[in-house]
């Protein structure tokens, strides 16, 4: 547990706003852990948040801490009081590609709903709306595959960072350990 707590990032956050389908988030969730995010934020605002695929998930969500927000507003206020950078992935005529964001400070992406991206508010609240080019005839990618080629590009930037031994990693800690131990 300690080792895993080690290579997480505490300034790194995944916002899920409004996704529907069960196997994005599940899938979104599995990437998160798999690289080094342990931090998820869900603004949900018109509908409620799909039940988690063991699966798909690999049963990763009872090792993240998962945040929940009533309104974009709220979600972005709570983050930049942090001082955590916000990005939006939204196909915008400004967007920035997400291979010329500097990811190696504190920063959260904001992975829209399938249909509709996110939402204008999360957009405007953002500090910047972030794209993955596309070379071929679709517009964007799944959403899951999407955040999976971000926060590779997030990991590759702070490889050689070491992660900072924080007290929410400690109190993290305390808990994992209280909850496995509960359980045998």
């Amino acid at each position: 547990m300690r080792q895993v707590l080690e290579r997480r990032h505490d300034d790194l956050v995944v916002v899920l706003e409004n996704i529907h389908d069960a196997h994005n988030a599940s899938a979104i969730l599995r990437s998160c852990d798999a690289f080094g995010v342990g931090r998820i934020t869900l603004v949900y605002t018109n509908q409620v948040f799909p039940e988690i695929s063991g699966g798909v998930a690999a049963k990763v969500e009872k090792w993240l801490q998962i945040e929940r927000y009533e309104s974009a507003g709220a979600c972005v206020s709570a983050l930049k009081s942090e001082g955590i950078r916000v990005y939006a992935t939204q196909l915008t005529d400004d967007a920035q590609d997400y291979l010329g964001t500097d990811f190696s400070g504190p920063s959260a992406i904001v992975l829209g709903n399938e249909h509709a991206g996110c939402s204008a508010e999360m957009v405007a609240l953002a500090d910047a709306a972030i794209i993955v080019p596309m070379a071929g005839f679709v517009q964007s990618l799944n959403v899951s595959v999407a955040a999976a080629v971000i926060l590779a590009e997030m990991a590759r930037q702070r490889r050689d960072r070491e992660a900072e031994w924080t007290p929410r990693k400690a109190e993290l800690e305390r808990s994992w350990i209280e909850r496995e131990s509960s359980r045998r």
